[in-house]
């Protein structure tokens, strides 16, 4: 077996995943500006929390994994420096609104109708002093984390110790994620009815 001796994935579960609470009804995300921070309201408890590998989320200092939840598009709210929010690649599906100051990513949209995920934010809830939030649940694209610097020669321990905070490692989505999107495409091509 792999050792997972210092294996750093995210400092919010680095030392333990801690356990949202089904009564949490959200809370602030505030940026790491040290003044005028952007902070943005989100007006409910998050869904499908994970630690991803891919190298278009933002990550804390020193972190190789994000962690990212979604949340229903309404429930967001830029609540101050709203000004400082612009989006880092147009091009992308998910628009992800970045600080300007720090570079943190507030909150990525999608806005394209016909995406699986369109509704859907995607937040950061370490930027949130507030306990409750829900609990990562899986590990996505882990084997990017080579794309962004990672030594291939890491990747078992990395899985390893991912196993070990109970966050099973995939290289693509959790297979409930991965179900929604083909089940949205069937729908669309008429293989399923709608």
């Amino acid at each position: 077996m792999a050792s997972t001796d210092g294996v750093k994935i995210h400092p919010a579960v680095d030392h333990g995943i801690k356990q949202g609470n089904s009564s949490f009804a959200g809370g602030t995300l505030t940026c790491k500006c040290a003044t005028n921070p952007v902070k943005v309201r989100v007006g409910a408890q998050t869904a499908h929390n994970h630690v991803c590998g891919c190298t278009k989320c933002w990550k804390p200092d020193g972190a190789i994994f994000s962690m990212v939840a979604v949340v229903s598009r309404d429930a967001i709210q830029v609540l101050e420096n709203g000004d400082k929010l612009r989006v880092v690649n147009k091009d992308a599906p998910i628009q992800r609104y970045a600080c300007t100051g720090c570079g943190v990513h507030m909150y990525g949209r999608i806005e394209n109708k016909d995406h699986p995920f369109y509704g859907l934010d995607f937040v950061h809830t370490e930027l949130s002093d507030e306990p409750g939030w829900s609990a990562p649940e899986f590990a996505a694209f882990v084997s990017s984390v080579i794309e962004s610097g990672v030594d291939p020669s890491r990747m078992d321990g990395i899985r390893a110790r991912l196993r070990e905070l109970g966050l099973e490692p995939y290289d693509a989505l959790s297979p409930p994620l991965m179900d929604a999107i083909a089940t949205h495409l069937a729908k669309r091509s008429g293989a399923l009815a709608a």
